[in-house]
């Protein structure tokens, strides 16, 4: 989906018109169409309100240009999913389960990793498989990165 089409479809779904959303993030009705016809694409600043203002993240925003995943657990994100601050912005980085109310779980990545293995998140494959898929992958995440 292109920006133009998810950015209409957001705003007809909350039943805005142009001009509520143009208040809403402080541009003009203008500048609302011509996202919406695919003439120009929100600033950062602008999508971050707008991802508030819709309650979904900028990745949906621009169309879902790129699959989002986890970087504590590497599951696919999806907006239902996603983490949310304090403040209950969205943080498109991390699922619900790895980051909660502002917090990540203190557990080791051993710890971790001994967690999804007895959950059998991946379906069809053996223990073993499993502990070999994470020990392989979740140290490439950005989570763990920072901490190993």
């Amino acid at each position: 989906m292109e920006p133009k089409d998810a950015l209409t479809l957001l705003r007809r779904g909350k039943g805005l018109s142009q001009e509520e959303v143009a208040a809403r993030v402080f541009v003009t009705r203008q500048a609302v169409s011509r996202w919406e016809t695919g003439e120009t694409v929100p600033g950062v600043e602008t999508l971050k309100l707008l991802s508030a203002l819709y309650d979904v993240s900028i990745n949906t925003l621009l169309g879902s240009p790129e699959t989002l995943r986890c970087q504590r657990c590497g599951m696919p994100l999806e907006d239902g999913i996603m983490s949310r601050e304090p403040d209950h912005t969205i943080n498109q980085h991390y699922c619900q389960w790895c980051y909660a109310d502002g917090k990540f779980p203190d557990v080791s990545l051993h710890d971790f990793i001994d967690f999804l293995v007895s959950q059998h998140f991946i379906p069809g494959v053996t223990d073993k498989q499993a502990r070999a898929y994470y020990e392989e992958n979740l140290p490439r995440l950005d989570y763990w990165k920072e901490r190993l």
